[in-house]
């Protein structure tokens, strides 16, 4: 199944696919916060307008699941964020492949480094990111967050 995963980039279409994708998992774990709301309803206003890329995994027609990469204030930095996989594709390492392509995609653009908020309780995705050469660093105290509890860095 794995080699079926295909990477795409954003389209219009697959709005509803990252909203859903993403509303999924904060309802399982955690609350959907107003900036989490605002910003998975109007992902084109919010990433992609902004410089940011959103990334889809395809499997058979069906997207299983998605990350974003958004520009944040400082050049060259962006946030690796919204990565989700939908419940039954879990355990099939796609968002290793999400992980794989979003490094892959940065390097080739020249991004000078990549940054994510997580929570501690979100473990195998903090096994994925250190896996992949993400450190943790401090959490500012105005982290956009409030379910945040780790910072990581991966510098490119």
């Amino acid at each position: 199944m794995k080699n079926n995963i295909e990477i795409i980039p954003f389209e219009q279409q697959y709005s509803k696919d990252f909203y859903l994708l993403n509303i999924e998992w904060l309802y399982t774990f955690f609350v959907v916060e107003p900036y989490d709301e605002e910003v998975l309803s109007k992902p084109s206003d919010y990433i992609i307008n902004k410089g940011g890329f959103i990334f889809f995994a395809k499997l058979n027609n069906q997207i299983v699941g998605t990350v974003a990469l958004m520009p944040i204030q400082e050049k060259g930095t962006f946030e690796l964020t919204k990565m989700a996989v939908l419940p039954e594709f879990r355990g099939f390492k796609i968002g290793q492949k999400l992980m794989q392509h979003c490094l892959g995609f940065a390097k080739k653009q020249s991004f000078n480094r990549l940054l994510l908020y997580s929570s501690r309780k979100l473990e195998n995705a903090i096994y994925i990111y250190r896996k992949y050469g993400f450190i943790e660093v401090e959490v500012e105290p105005n982290c956009p967050y409030k379910r945040c509890d780790i910072k990581m860095e991966y510098p490119l």
